[in-house]
């Protein structure tokens, strides 16, 4: 019996042992394929994944392209600087560190606030930006202390600097970091130190001008800490912009209108389209803008009430008072209504339950089209608007650029309006009324345009009825901007001269820009005079006596504008001028525009002139004061000489008043 049992045991035995052996068998098995996939099959790719781990692939900016004048002088570029950091980990107390740091260079809140936002986000091995473009000075103090700043490192970068800074900053416009919003999904726009154009050419041409990024593989630990460097590929810098600003005529500009507390100028090629300047004053320094602006400057130049960052030239929005009757002539003359067709202006016309005055209170006389044109005659105009209806003049408005965006390669372009029957019963659910026909034959009432709009129009009178477009674009890098041809708009020869010879009289005698006539013979401009009104003038006003600009508040003057082309014989330049509240044009903007015509047939950037152009000693004009304190244009002095005070009188393009 106990042979028996032992026998059975050792069966038993035998059995567990072969199934445990199997299982062994099986579980070694399970392991070695294992392995074998790993270290076989899959060996590559846990290689390549190691690799990765230990090598880390970095951004490397390109520098920015340059943007230079017609001429290559330099407007924008990108400057070595130095930049402070702070990393966490190589000091024992960040606050310390901070307390030092601030006791030695002034930081304001909002900087202190950002630094230790930016501190809280990040890592410990991770710079954070405490001070960019550092100077020199500061730079030395911080070298000389820096065993008493642990953690802070000094890097070289990049800024944008813009020399001429506010002759050019409603053109270039500035560069800036970019919001969450633009930096998402794009690797190159999330780098700290990477900055986009925010406004301006920057802005528009931001593409070309931002390059290809390059890159560096940097060899890390286990933490992601920077070892060394590996390998670095450069980028390739950004494409060179080089604009049709001719930068001498810009600066000239641009103190030009420092006499004024807000105006604007563009002055352009009527063959071409070239902008050779587009001012706009109040300026600003877009070297502020760079590396960020502080809350409370940001919110001083965005509240303050002639808007400095807003170029008019481009945004802002005018009636353009009479600058606009050379459109209605030119409705009239192709509708076919003789040049001869005259109307008695007694100084005003009674028009239904309405009086409608002319800025001459005891009227023109008799008037004729091209009289209507150089002594401004209001009374013509109203007559004359009747016969032609506010659809014909809105088409010849839209022919000449007006009430639509011109696609000028500058941001934010504003398209202006030009009423007719369809818009006033879209907008307002009301029928065209006749008396307002009249309103907007003055350029009054609903409409609105901007500088570079009328300068457009001018172009396209003085050019002989071409349809000119603007641009500021020369060429990128070393692909230039091919010469465009402008279609003709269609209009009648013999309408556009009677035109140009009428703009042409409005600066002889008798014209209501006579003073401001170029002196030099060959060299005169054909100019009209404008002045838009912003508020109504009642009954009770007129019969005291219309109150003169110069005794109202600022705010409540006439806006001032002049539109003009030189040479009259053979027009290459056209110039257009608006003065905010500056009263009367012929006082205020004329001579504007005349100095910025003298100064670029000077310059002659065309090259299209005969000779260059020599001023008789005393006629030269000159810049205003820098030193002189800035004055409301009104207060500039009466340039109408030797001439009769009501005749040459502005024309104030008095609004209707109603008749008992």
């Amino acid at each position: 019996m106990t042979i028996v049992r032992d026998t059975d045991r050792g069966r038993l035995l035998t059995r567990r042992a072969f199934i445990i052996g199997g299982l062994q068998a099986s579980l070694f098995g399970v392991l070695f394929n294992r392995l074998y996939n790993l270290q076989v099959k899959e060996g590559d790719r846990y290689v390549t994944l190691a690799e990765e781990n230990r090598v880390s692939m970095r951004v490397v900016l390109p520098p920015r392209g340059l943007i230079t004048d017609r001429q290559g002088l330099i407007l924008a570029r990108s400057d070595k600087s130095f930049r402070a950091v702070l990393v966490p980990e190589q000091t024992r107390d960040v606050n310390q560190t901070l307390r030092a740091l601030y006791e030695m260079m002034p930081f304001e809140d909002w900087e202190k606030k950002r630094i230790q936002k930016d501190l809280k986000k990040s890592r410990s091995f991770v710079p954070v930006l405490l001070r960019e473009n550092i100077d020199w000075e500061t730079l030395s103090l911080l070298e000389l202390h820096t065993p008493e700043l642990p953690g802070l490192v000094i890097e070289a970068g990049e800024t944008r600097f813009y020399p001429y800074n506010q002759s050019t900053a409603h053109i270039l416009g500035y560069v800036g970091a970019p919001t969450e919003e633009e930096a998402k999904n794009d690797p190159l726009l999330s780098q700290p130190s990477f900055r986009l154009g925010k406004t301006g050419v920057e802005r528009i041409y931001d593409t070309e001008l931002r390059g290809e990024p390059g890159n560096t593989h940097v060899e890390v630990n286990a933490f992601g800490r920077p070892v060394r460097e590996l390998e670095r590929h450069e980028g390739k810098s950004g494409h060179e912009l080089r604009l049709t600003i001719d930068m001498s005529l810009q600066e000239f500009a641009q103190k030009r209108l420092t006499a004024e507390l807000s105006a604007s100028a563009v002055v352009m090629d009527c063959v071409n389209g070239s902008i050779y300047s587009i001012a706009s004053h109040p300026s600003f320094d877009p070297n502020q803008f760079t590396y960020g602006i502080s809350k409370d400057l940001w919110g001083k130049l965005n509240n303050d009430p002639l808007v400095p960052l807003v170029n008019k030239a481009v945004m802002g929005l005018y009636a353009p008072g009479s600058t606009f009757k050379v459109i209605v002539a030119l409705a009239a003359l192709e509708m076919g209504i003789p040049s001869k067709t005259s109307f008695f202006c007694p100084g005003h016309l009674d028009f239904g339950n309405h009086r409608f005055h002319c800025w001459k209170k005891g009227g023109h006389g008799t008037v004729d089209m091209k009289k209507g044109l150089f002594q401004s005659c209001d009374v013509f105009f109203y007559h004359i608007s009747q016969k032609i209806g506010i659809d014909k003049i809105y088409d010849m408005a839209k022919l000449m650029g007006l009430s639509q965006k011109l696609g000028v390669d500058l941001p934010n372009e504003k398209a202006g309006l030009v009423p007719n029957r369809e818009w006033k019963n879209k907008n307002y659910k009301e029928a065209w009324q006749p008396g307002e026909t009249l309103v907007a034959s003055i350029g009054q009432g609903y409409m609105l345009a901007t500088p570079l709009q009328l300068a457009v129009a001018t172009a396209r009178i003085a050019s002989g009825g071409l349809a000119i477009k603007p641009h500021v674009m020369q060429s990128v890098k070393d692909l230039k901007r091919a010469q465009e041809t402008f279609p003709s708009l269609g209009l009648k020869p013999e309408n556009i001269q009677f035109v140009k010879d009428a703009m042409f009289a409005v600066c002889q005698p008798g014209g209501t820009a006579a003073a401001s006539q170029i002196q030099v013979p060959g060299y005169q401009m054909g100019g009209k005079t404008g002045t838009s009104q912003v508020r109504r003038i009642s009954k009770a006003e007129r019969s005291k006596g219309v109150i003169p600009n110069e005794k109202r508040p600022w705010e409540e003057r006439d806006h001032a504008l002049y539109i003009s082309f030189a040479p009259v014989q053979n027009p290459r330049y056209v110039c257009c001028v608006v003065v905010e509240h500056g009263g009367g044009g012929s006082k205020n903007a004329a001579p504007i525009a005349r100095d910025l015509l003298i100064e670029v047939m000077k310059r002659d950037p065309a090259k299209a002139l005969p000779k260059p152009l020599v001023m008789p000693p005393g006629m030269d004009p000159k810049l205003p004061d820098k030193n002189a304190p800035a004055a409301p244009s009104s207060t500039a002095p009466d340039t109408q000489l030797d001439q009769d005070e009501e005749l040459i009188m502005e024309d104030d393009d008095l609004t209707d008043e109603p008749i008992n």
